[in-house]
């Protein structure tokens, strides 16, 4: 293989495995919702990190592995900012259509890329943001009426956590790799499954509940969260940033297929300006702004 080839595979492989990671995601938030009338959100949750965090453990064997003391501070804050935004994110799908929610939760990754950059150009982008904020936030629309506040809220404290996820997830990411995944699910299983044992109790571990929760922590943590922990410290925060811009689309698309939600045109449009908000973010950027990965010890 030539140089300029295996350049253009370690631009674009981490690329690949950021869509599929996100297309991951929001499939298994579809399915998630399927169990709020079982065992509500929070047992959900609780579920969903107890399984996946066993899974990992399971195949990544991560006791076998020697890991830096320098990594535990950001793989403990890591792990619990994974932990709340999970458990803010299915609070916030109880009453917010699935495209809405992760375009709330999205300000939040969206707020790191462009407190990365110093640029007036980035005021602009700001503009797109808000605007596209006050659509969905603000703005009645006949079809669905208007977003419940608590949701919103929920939804909103998801992206506060998913920017602290970024930031010490690649601090984690660049010293232990995948196996910051692995800790980092597990320590969020111990922060959040208590709260679901205590507001649903042992029905989280009914047999009719496993096949699907077990989908779910697979689509929705093990497999998404792994591969994006591999992407993370080979990407700059910006790029990271942007790309995960199309959650909110493809947010919008699982709701539509896996669960009927019609966004109306005035919501679509909001999605589309937080979108560009981002995008544009990026591609504003100077090289100079990119994250640099730390050699491990």
């Amino acid at each position: 293989m030539s140089v300029a080839m295996r350049e253009f595979v370690a631009r674009v492989w981490p690329v690949a495995i950021l869509i599929v990671a996100m297309c991951s995601i929001q499939t298994g938030a579809s399915i998630a919702k399927t169990l709020f009338p079982v065992i509500g959100a929070t047992g959900t949750t609780s579920i969903r990190l107890i399984l996946a965090a066993l899974i990992l453990l399971i195949v990544m064997r991560p006791w076998r592995q020697r890991f830096s003391r320098r990594a535990w501070k950001s793989t403990v804050i890591y792990g619990v900012a994974l932990g709340v935004m999970n458990l803010l994110f299915y609070q916030a799908l109880q009453t917010v259509p699935l495209g809405i929610a992760v375009a709330l939760e999205f300000t939040g990754p969206l707020t790191v890329a462009m407190l990365s950059s110093r640029r007036w150009l980035d005021l602009l982008w700001v503009a797109f943001a808000v605007l596209g904020l006050v659509f969905l936030l603000l703005l009645g629309d006949d079809r669905n009426g208007p977003i419940d506040p608590y949701g919103a809220a929920c939804a909103l404290g998801a992206g506060v956590c998913w920017a602290l996820y970024i930031l010490f997830g690649q601090k984690a990411g660049s010293v232990n790799g995948a196996q910051s995944a692995t800790l980092g699910i597990t320590i969020a299983a111990v922060v959040i499954a208590p709260v679901g044992l205590i507001d649903v109790g042992p029905a989280i571990f009914a047999p009719e509940v496993l096949p699907l929760a077990l989908a779910v922590a697979v689509l929705s943590t093990a497999l998404p969260y792994t591969l994006e922990m591999v992407a993370l410290p080979r990407l700059p925060t910006q790029t990271f940033g942007t790309l995960m811009s199309l959650e909110p689309a493809i947010g919008a698309l699982s709701g539509l297929l896996f669960l009927s939600q019609l966004l109306s045109g005035l919501q679509w449009l909001a999605i589309g300006l937080i979108i560009v908000a981002s995008i544009g973010t990026t591609l504003t950027v100077r090289r100079r702004d990119t994250f640099e990965t730390p050699v491990p010890d």
